[in-house]
Order: C-alpha cells, then structure tokens, then sequence
C-alpha cells in the first residue's frame, strides 16, 4: 500500500502532468495543422472527417509529447516542494530526497512502459489510418464551389460559368454557360441560358440543374476529319425549360479512408520491423555487390587488371608516349579522358543509387529503435527535472518552464542532427538512435548526485564569489580618499 506521503508527491505530480500534457499535445496538433491546412482547403471535407484525420495524426506526437511533459511536470513538482519548504521539512524528518523521488521514480517507469506498448500497438496502426487518409484526401478533387463570372471545371466532364449566383442556398444562377468537354470522337456540346436553378435530386450522386430560356449548340461530326466540319453548320436548339443532371458521384463518394497504403513500414510493430531490416539488408548487400561489380568491371578498361587466379603476373608492351605520332597522340589522350570521364558518370551514378538504400534502411532502424528509446527518455528526464527542482526550489510556469524547454531543445537538436548523419552513411543508425540518451543519461546522473548532495548548482552569489578575482581587475574602485 502506498505511504500518505507517496500519495501526496503522486497527486502534486499529475496536477500539472496532465495540464502540461495538454497544452503541449494542442500545440503538436496546431504546429501539424498549419502544415497540412493545404491539403484540407477546398476538398468538402466534413467537419468530423478533419478531426478524425487531427486525431490520427496526433497520437503518433505523444511519443514525443511525453518525455516532455514528464520533464516539466518533475521540475514544476520538485519546485513547489522546495519552495513551499516541504522538502526541507521532509529533509527535517529524516526522509532523503532519494525517498521522495521513488514514487514518482515508479510513476515515470511505468509511463515508460506504456508509452513503449503504446508505440509498438497503437501508433502503427494510427499511422496507417492517418498516411491513407492523407493520400485519399490528396487525390480527391476539390469540392463544388461556384464563383460568380468565373469559368468553373470542378463538374467532371464539364466546363460552366455563372454570371450570378444568389439565394439562400445559392441555387438560383443567371447568366448559364455550360461546355461539355469532348473528345475527337464525341460531339462538341455548349449551353447557354438566361438563368437557371440548382434542384434537389433524386439520387444523390448527381447534380439537377434546370435551365430556362437558352440555346443547345452541338456538331455532329465526331471522329470525322476537318473537311466535314467545313462543309456542315453548327446545329442549334432553342429551349424554354431544359433538365441536366451532372454526375458527381466522383467527388462526394470519395472513400477518404479507403486503405491502398499497406507497406510503409512505419504500419509495423517492433518484431515486424526485424523482418523488414533483414530483408533491407540482403537487398541492400546484393545491390552492393552487383553495382561493385559493374564499377569494377568497367574500371578494368581503363586501369591494369591483374588477374587474381595467376600467380604471376602477364607483362604488357608499354608503349611510351614521347614515341608516338602526334595525331595518334592526341586520339590516345582523348580515348584515355573519354575513359575516365566514363568511369567516373558510371561511379557517381552508382553512388547515387546506393544513397537512398542507406538513408531507407537507416529510417527503419531508428524508428524501430525509438519505440524504445523514448521509453528511456521519460525516465532520464525524470532524473533531470526532478534534481533540477529540487535545486532550483522554484514552482509555477517560470524559470522551470524556461530550463525544461532548454534541455528539451538540445535533446530535439542532437536527435534531429544524429538521424541526418545516419541518413547519409557515416553513422551507426543504431548508435545514432541511442546517442541523445547516451549523452544525456550521464547528465541525469550527475544532476541527481548535485541534487542529493545538495549542491549551490544556481546560486547566483556562488558565481559572483569565483569570478570576483577576475571582475574587480576590471571595476573601478568607489573608494576615495578624503586628503589629496
């Protein structure tokens, strides 16, 4: 059973836990809809369709969201214990600091281990809804949105223009140009009308469209050559009411989470991305092999190949150059560059295929290690927030907020600057999806023994003291004397 006292550091925890959680998830789904408000303009998406996609998207951000929050909320925490004096009442009582960080030390653990269930069951499969929904909502065409005096091809097949729109609904038109787009071997088509009226229609993938008091202009010549359409005049039907329907069954019934995305391996658990590392590696070593070859093979035209099945060498006629005519010089010089320039477009090209086999296999190793690693990111950043408030003895939304959002810059810097590194070859993926951990665990551990030994890490006089030697060089003394 937990202690009273466990209960209460538990409690002053998740207090701002879950504010904190809260503001900093809004702001990853306000950062994620500023750069995907492109794609949501002008499709005709319901306003349950966005939020579906927002939350999606959005549960693959509390990966990262998480860590953070728990630095925050250990610092907050910690702070308002050392300013309320209840540490140093705890201290006064015989409890260490090392007792008062146990429960949330489990707490923090077990927040780890299910952010590590949660990433490796859930996030995959919210990526996937997510991915397709993004790439459904991409190929959807943008919904019907008439603008007055301006030529409109959003109605499939057709070309309209409305001189007016007005009435509630804007289902009275004035002014009806409507164009059929035909082929050559269909008959041209062009409408035009005084006015008109949009009219519910029975089946609801079509558009109703009423016309009065117009002209139907068609030819008859369709797939027919040109000399036809000098020899027969335009046909024209004069009309008083005229009743179209427009398929719009391709824009409205656009299946906006219709999965056709299933092989991203981002949709995969951490056994399954095992899976895909060996296959990437295999595939990647019999690319290697095969691309060395053909360079290797070509770099034989144009260097001496010594033939590694004979013991010995087979000596070749060396021709000196000096020796030689000067047109067949200059052809020699010429085969030789043209020799090289080829090795050297066939070498760049090669290097320019392996390129995106390394960056792909290195993103699916960091991903797959990142589902663990950001497990051990909540417990190191619990070391870190909980020693920094405890030194710092300060609460609230200040100078926690300020040190918390530092630390979480440099971790953020250092694990976007590894994963380029990596993506370019010339780091371990491996290492570099554990490097921000490796480098900050040592931190956690020696702000954790500041913190025990209770350490003057921020006290400002502290500093002033060492550095006075060297200031008061620089100051002018205030003292003078009363007798010149």
């Amino acid at each position: 059973m937990l202690k009273i006292l466990d209960r209460y550091i538990i409690k002053t925890f998740f207090g701002p836990f879950f504010f904190i959680f809260s503001v900093l998830f809004f702001i990853f789904i306000v950062n994620i809809i500023w750069v995907q408000l492109g794609q949501f303009m002008g499709k005709g998406l319901s306003y349950w369709q966005i939020l579906k996609l927002l939350f999606y998207l959005g549960v693959s951000v509390i990966s990262m969201v998480l860590p953070l929050t728990i630095l925050l909320a250990s610092i907050m925490s910690f702070g308002e214990f050392g300013e309320r004096y209840e540490l140093a009442a705890m201290k006064a009582a015989g409890i260490s600091l090392t007792r008062v960080m146990m429960p949330l030390l489990g707490v923090s653990t077990a927040l780890a281990i299910m952010l590590f269930f949660f990433s490796n069951n859930i996030i995959p499969d919210f990526q996937r809804k997510a991915k397709n929904m993004l790439f459904n909502i991409a190929q959807t065409k943008p919904a019907l949105n008439f603008t007055p005096g301006q030529f409109i091809d959003q109605l499939p097949g057709y070309m309209v223009k409305f001189d007016k729109i007005y009435g509630d609904n804007g289902e009275n038109i004035e002014g009806v140009f409507v164009h059929r787009k035909a082929s050559t071997y269909e008959n041209q088509q062009s409408i035009v009308a005084e006015k008109g009226k949009f009219v519910p229609a029975a089946n609801k993938n079509y558009l109703k469209l009423v016309l009065y008091n117009g002209y139907i202009f068609e030819d008859n010549f369709g797939g027919k050559g040109d000399n036809v359409r000098l020899k027969q005049p335009d046909q024209a039907i004069k009309f008083d009411t005229l009743t179209s329907h427009f398929d719009i069954s391709e824009i409205i019934n656009k299946a906006i989470e219709e999965e056709q995305i299933t092989d991203d391996y981002r949709f995969q658990t951490f056994n399954q991305l095992n899976k895909t590392i060996d296959k990437s590696k295999k595939d990647n070593e019999k690319f290697f092999t095969s691309s060395s070859n053909d360079a290797l093979n070509q770099a034989n035209s144009v260097i001496t190949y010594m033939d590694q099945n004979k013991s010995k060498a087979i000596p070749k006629a060396q021709i000196k150059l000096d020796t030689v005519k000067s047109d067949k010089k200059l052809d020699m010089i010429y085969n030789a560059h043209n020799r090289l320039d080829n090795l050297k477009t066939t070498l760049d090209t090669k290097n320019n295929d392996i390129n995106p086999n390394v960056k792909y296999f290195s993103k699916v190793v960091i991903y797959q290690q990142r589902i663990v690693t950001y497990s051990f990111t909540c417990i190191i950043f619990f070391l870190i927030g909980a020693s920094l408030g405890s030194i710092i003895r300060k609460g609230g939304m200040g100078l926690p907020v300020i040190i918390a959002i530092v630390i979480f810059i440099i971790f953020y810097v250092i694990n976007v600057g590894v994963e380029n590194i990596a993506w370019a070859g010339k780091m371990n993926p491996y290492l570099a999806a554990w490097l921000p951990n490796i480098i900050l665990f040592p931190f956690g551990v020696w702000m954790t023994y500041k913190a025990l030994t209770d350490s003057q890490l921020f006290d400002a006089e502290k500093y002033k003291a060492l550095f006075k030697p060297i200031t008061k060089r620089f100051s002018k003394s205030k003292e003078h004397t009363r007798y010149q």
